[in-house]
């Protein structure tokens, strides 16, 4: 998940969301081209020809240092797998297509199609206010529940100040990282951080990503429900589709299953060392972005979303209404833990990114649902998922390594 000004400053390139297993404090050195060989990649068959831009372009994630890449596609030719460099700089393990990993940001649109689901069912109304349904829980400092309404909590125009962009909150998620790794943060903790600071607008007026938002649909669903929202999730989108390496830790810091490890600089000096920051308690991200999961749930999961098969028609409008965030043309924007973009070659696609220590990653599809891609870097200071886009859906791989238009850019910067 991404954490805004904070995880641009750790991506040390780019605006969400849990830490590994290995030494706390320990520093990793990033091994020479020929100490540690890349890990096998996945050559594209000859029924998947469109993929070898993919595979490309993976290549070239690795050639400008991100330790290891891992993607997988599902189209009209069936599935395909590839990967680039190693899951693991001490051991060279290559990345393998069952590795989980923390998805960030992307958890949004499961804490999205829940609320929605509920609306749905009659339990709540995407026009309600905050007040309405958390009375003096969104209150202080300029702050007014009672002018928000839950659409705009969901498609970041309420202008809650993102907590993750607090000063004193970024240098425990960076610099002081293995002193705080294992803290527990409580939803309200996390609330009372953006409330301790004015408003970034007044609601509906401009657009700012802000992981508050998703704080707060955490706790709508709650409310809601009397229930975890992380309960909800399961219930409503993970056990029905069968998402079976998908899972909300909560405040395990561990990941479950195989998995490689994760890595960070948790510095804007391209210089500072690299990390090992696998192991975490995401209790920090939460609704916006605890999630664990593998590129093949990922997939299901956005093909069953774009296909139409979590929301009634009226619902799935919503989630797929955009709104412009900060000046895309067009119907490109952000919807409802989702966003619009055209490719390259102008394709549209829907899609979100994600953000948190060691671990950057990407879903997305064709409008439809069947045209899916999903790819996660265990890496966070330098990568181009724009470029991955272009290259799956375009067949794209520019001599630099960089592709995409602005708007491309820009939404798949979110974490």
């Amino acid at each position: 998940m991404s954490i805004g000004r904070a995880r641009r400053a750790l991506l040390a390139a780019a605006a969400a969301v849990t830490v590994a297993a290995t030494a706390a404090t320990s520093a990793v050195a990033a091994p020479t081209a020929p100490t540690a060989p890349a890990g096998p990649a996945a050559p594209a068959s000859d029924g998947h020809a469109p993929h070898r831009a993919t595979q490309a372009a993976l290549e070239a994630q690795v050639q400008a240092g991100v330790p290891g890449v891992l993607a997988e596609a599902r189209d009209a030719n069936g599935r395909w797998t590839g990967s680039a460099g190693v899951a693991d700089l001490r051991t060279y393990r290559e990345r393998l297509p069952q590795d989980r990993f923390r998805i960030g940001s992307i958890s949004k649109v499961f804490s999205s199609v829940v609320l929605l689901q509920l609306e749905a069912e009659g339990k709540v109304d995407l026009d309600d206010t905050l007040e309405h349904r958390l009375p003096g829980v969104v209150r202080g400092n300029g702050n007014d529940g009672g002018r928000i309404t839950i659409r705009q909590v969901l498609n970041h125009t309420s202008g809650l100040f993102n907590y993750t962009e607090d000063e004193k909150f970024q240098k425990e998620l960076s610099t002081d990282f293995f002193k705080h790794r294992y803290d527990t943060r409580e939803p309200a903790d996390l609330l009372r951080t953006a409330l301790s600071h004015r408003p970034d607008f007044r609601p509906g007026t401009d657009w700012h990503y802000s992981n508050t938002n998703y704080v707060v649909a955490g706790m709508l669903i709650e409310k809601l429900t009397g229930h975890s929202y992380a309960d909800e999730i399961r219930h409503r989108v993970v056990k029905p589709l069968g998402l079976r390496a998908t899972t909300l830790p909560g405040t395990s810091p561990g990941i479950p299953g195989p998995h490689g490890r994760g890595y960070s600089k948790l510095s804007d000096d391209p210089a500072a060392k690299i990390h090992d920051t696998t192991e975490q308690n995401p209790s920090w991200a939460w609704a916006a972005g605890e999630i664990i999961s593998t590129t093949g749930d990922l997939n299901r999961f956005y093909n069953a979303l774009l296909g139409g098969r979590l929301l009634p028609e009226r619902q799935q409008r919503e989630l797929l209404t955009t709104v412009p965030s900060k000046g895309e043309p067009g119907e490109t924007g952000y919807g409802l833990g989702i966003s619009k973009a055209v490719t390259s070659c102008g394709t549209p696609v829907w899609l979100h990114s994600g953000g948190i220590q060691g671990s950057t990653s990407l879903a997305v599809s064709s409008p439809d649902g069947r045209h899916t891609a999903a790819f996660n870097l265990n890496g966070d200071w330098t990568g181009d998922l724009a470029a991955l886009v272009d290259a799956e859906y375009c067949g794209i791989v520019p001599a630099d390594g960089k592709a995409g238009d602005r708007t491309l850019r820009r939404l798949t910067a979110l974490r």
